[in-house]
């Protein structure tokens, strides 16, 4: 939830059909372990009330590979021309008893416990029916349809198991080996009556105290303020989880030429066709909710609406749903009483605005017990969760200040209160939480200004724009300056009623700053609207933020506190990267801002390869996607090459190894990227074995690369498996790919060099300097011999971490085979086609369909239109 799960799917698929006697109950997954055991009991605890082992037997633990193994088998039901699946559920908290329970709560089922997997052999029925070992499914289907979900389960090598079946008796059991019946329930025991939960607690009342500040002093509480978690930089969060995998990723956390963890949303593409999308993004407020619970619940949905304002949404604030995660130290004096409270807010609020919270989640012991006596509280707090239909992916706006004359800073205030500085990081940094903290008092204002900022954000007004709230308006403005070189403001808060300056800069009132030009119609609309706003200042190229309100001025060094906001993020990564590595990062901060250099001849639009971006139809030129279990980078590749023009196979390794599959019609085969074997094995070791120990799926590969009239890609995990394989024909020059110098998964956005070269795909972007992702834990090439040995394809733009971000000797991310026919390159082009799929775009280029890289896959088609006198 915290990290925008959201799904989307066909409609007829998003009702559940009502199971019939005699249909089947089918597991897709893993085996059982004594895992999550208890989970939603000990949840509901402080931790340390049990022993260490149940503690830890109640902790869930991933596969992320069989979950992808799983979700590959259930996506190729609902993409068939009639999707069999009569109803699913996920296992959850749990485990077989609430999953398979609810499956067939109106008809009752019959389960065949020796057919459930059970990787422990010492697990008791107890623990067999109810641990919450993930990575599970549960399904319905019709007797006639469960050969051909085995079919396709055994292609993508996903455990299946018919485990039961429909009984219709209104009887839900468990049947053991033995015969005995560890569950044997009527579903309306089961289902029909919970008992009701009556909390009984008492209002306690909690004081706090405001600390003594001096305004002659901001430099200082500014670099306090600054080197908060909740303030500070994120990069050592983001920048090792993939942020690019789907390509359809319109929106991730970095921004701007120095790429930093700044935006307030995150934004996917439905399809790789149209320009619909979801937005989603997140707010909380535990320190002000420590102040008043029922303003903390206000400004974590507020700071949750601020920060998904900024791309155009269906319906304006209408088409937003929340959830809400609570999570309280319930069960001690006050605190229920407090959680009251604030769920009672946050419910009133969200009515008065018109939206929904349809879900949410809860974690009621937020509490820590030491064998001492200690007991320590977290502080209640709901994180919210916004989702909503995006209109149009292009248009979504970022804190990134554009350095244009001709334009206007505006605030725009939407807590219509007074500014308080109760539960701010300025007070917190002062060691205190405060007496009052910010709220919105006028709902209907705030929706009356979210819609006003979305209609102008839809026509291209506001060129940039950032929310207020952790850190106050100073940190929303150097946010806005931080990702662009030397950029700076010009800033005259006289129009602030207020006369405390560190309260104007520090408070965390519900509010915006956006940037428009200064003849924006914006003005006189949003006056005749009643819209309170002001102008504040302009950007500036000074590199510093000079600010004047009345007797006080201050001018700030941008760059000396872009390092400032930066150190936390550094010192928590010399615990993942190596100190080494993290100081270079921290170093090497803003010394290469992202720059391009096209082809000259690249207009930028699909027509001028022949391609219908909206529309594509069957060419005859054949090609194929190599794809292992685990692999991720199937899909966006497929659509690249289909964009390019060829005809695409999606051919599994089980393809090739049973036979089903020869290549013998096929001119172009990619490898994609991925986690083929959890890389486990290091570095696509284990792919490549599938290719070495199976004799068809060898022989197929053989045949292919003997063939003149062929051309091959492996991208990420399969450019590890082409050089694993030597299929650059290195010889006994082949390098190797090894762990990423810093010992963990990279992901990044950066500039990449293509150098005069002689490969088919890459020939014509010789002299490029490109965006691309890169997103892969073990992509540093080490080579035998020296350089000038090998046939390098892309690399690096700049030396040092993280701009060669593993390490890769001579910064070469890429290699390709003397006659120029088979490419291997770490980073991700199929994730960079879009000018939306880039973290950054060159300003200027903003009526570009396409990115150059489509030239390099337009490139193979022409080659093989050659070579084999195809249309």
């Amino acid at each position: 939830m915290m990290a925008g799960g959201v799904g989307y799917g066909n409609e007829a698929f998003s009702l559940k059909e009502n199971p019939a006697a005699g249909d089947r109950i089918v597991l897709l997954g893993g085996d059982n372990y004594r895992i999550g055991m208890g989970g939603g009991a000990v949840s509901s605890v402080a931790t340390g009330k049990y022993g260490n082992a149940i503690e830890l037997n109640a902790v869930q633990r991933s596969n992320p590979e069989m979950q992808k193994r799983i979700c590959n088998a259930i996506r190729a039901l609902a993409e068939s021309s009639t999707n069999p699946i009569v109803s699913i559920h996920d296992h959850g908290a749990g485990g077989h008893l609430n999953c398979l329970s609810e499956l067939v709560e109106k008809t009752g089922g019959r389960i065949d416990m020796k057919q459930l997997p059970v990787g422990d052999p010492t697990l008791s029925a107890r623990e067999i029916i109810g641990n919450e070992s993930q990575e599970r499914m549960g399904l319905i289907l019709k007797p006639a349809d469960t050969e051909l979900l085995r079919h396709i389960a055994d292609r993508e090598r996903a455990p299946m198991y018919v485990i039961g079946e429909v009984t219709g008796d209104r009887q839900f059991t468990f049947v053991d080996k033995d015969g005995s019946k560890p569950i044997d329930l009527q579903l309306d025991d089961l289902f029909g009556n919970p008992p009701k939960t009556v909390i009984t607690d008492r209002t306690t009342q909690v004081t706090f105290t405001n600390p003594l500040y001096h305004a002659e002093k901001l430099e200082e509480y500014l670099e306090g303020v600054l080197q908060l978690e909740s303030v500070a930089c994120k990069d050592w969060l983001t920048n090792k989880v993939d942020r690019s995998v789907t390509g359809l990723v319109a929106g991730q956390q970095t921004c701007g030429p120095i790429q930093l963890p700044l935006n307030n949303l995150a934004v996917v593409a439905l399809d790789y066709v149209s320009n619909k999308g979801v937005a989603t993004s997140i707010g909380h407020a535990p320190a002000a909710g420590l102040v008043d619970p029922a303003s903390g619940s206000v400004l974590s949905i507020a700071e949750a609406l601020t920060n998904i304002i900024w791309s155009p949404i269906e319906d304006g604030l209408r088409g937003i749903s929340l959830s809400a995660n609570w999570m309280w130290p319930c069960r001690n004096p006050g605190e229920d009483a407090r959680l009251y409270s604030a769920v009672k807010a946050a419910s009133d609020f969200a009515i008065a605005l018109g939206i929904n919270i349809p879900t949410g989640k809860d974690s009621l012991s937020m509490s820590q017990k030491y064998p001492d006596g200690t007991e320590v509280l977290s502080p209640g707090t709901v994180i919210i969760s916004a989702a909503g239909a995006v209109k149009d992916i292009r248009k979504r706006t970022e804190p990134v200040i554009r350095l244009d004359e001709d334009t206007s800073l505006v605030y725009v205030d939407l807590s219509s209160h007074d500014l308080a500085l109760g539960g701010s990081a300025f007070y917190q940094s002062l060691a205190c939480v405060g007496e009052e903290c910010p709220t919105v008092k006028d709902p209907g204002y705030f929706a009356r200004v979210f819609d006003a900022v979305q209609q102008f954000i839809e026509d291209g007004e506001i060129l940039a724009g950032h929310d207020v709230s952790a850190g106050g308006l100073i940190t929303c403005l150097l946010e806005m300056c931080f990702a662009v070189p030397g950029a700076g403001m010009s800033i005259n808060l006289n129009q602030f009623a207020d006369t405390d300056i560190l309260k104007i800069l520090f408070s965390e009132n519900p509010s915006l700053v956006i940037q428009v030009r200064k003849n924006s119609r914006l003005f006189g609309e949003w006056k005749r609207k009643g819209i309170r706003h002001m102008d504040i200042g302009i950007p500036s190229s000074t590199g510093r933020i000079d600010i004047n309100r009345g007797s006080y001025q201050f001018s700030l060094s941008v760059n000396n506190l872009r390092k400032i906001w930066f150190r936390t993020s550094y010192l928590l990564d010399t615990h993942q990267s190596t100190v080494k590595l993290a100081k270079e990062r921290f170093n090497n901060l803003a010394k290469h801002p992202m720059d391009f250099t096209f082809p000259a001849d690249f207009s930028g639009k699909s027509a001028q390869y022949g391609i219908n971006t909206a529309r594509m139809v069957k060419s005859g030129i054949k090609s194929a996607i190599i794809r292992e279990k685990g692999v991720n980078g199937d899909r966006e590749m497929a659509h690249l090459m289909h964009l390019a023009g060829f005809d695409v196979k999606d051919v599994h390794m089980t393809d090739l190894i049973s036979g089903r599959e020869s290549l013998e019609d096929v001119n172009f085969i990619v490898f994609v990227g991925g986690f083929s074997n959890s890389d486990v094995l290091g570095s696509a070791k284990g792919w490549a074995g599938a290719f070495l120990y199976n004799e068809k799926a060898r022989l197929t590969l053989e045949r292919y690369y003997a063939r003149h009239d062929t051309l091959s890609l492996g991208v990420c995990t399969g450019c590890q498996l082409m050089v694993e394989l030597d299929l650059i024909s290195c010889g006994q020059y082949k390098p190797e790919l090894l762990q990423n110098e810093s010992g963990k998964f990279e992901s990044a956005f950066l500039n990449v060099d293509v150098p005069e070269n002689n490969s088919v795909m890459f020939g014509t972007l010789s002299g490029s300097r490109l965006g691309i992702w890169v997103a892969h834990g073990e992509g540093r090439f080490r080579f035998s011999h020296p350089v000038d040995f090998y046939h390098i394809a892309l690399y690096y733009s700049y030396s040092g971490y993280p701009y060669n971000p593993n390490g890769s000797e001579h910064n070469v991310a890429g290699i390709y085979s003397a006659d120029g026919r088979h490419l291997a390159i770490m980073p991700h082009l199929e994730r960079a086609v879009f000018p939306w799929n880039w973290a950054y775009y060159p300003q200027g280029r903003q009526g570009d369909e396409i990115t150059p890289w489509v030239e390099a896959f337009v490139n193979a088609r022409q080659w093989v239109v050659r070579v084999t006198g195809s249309r």
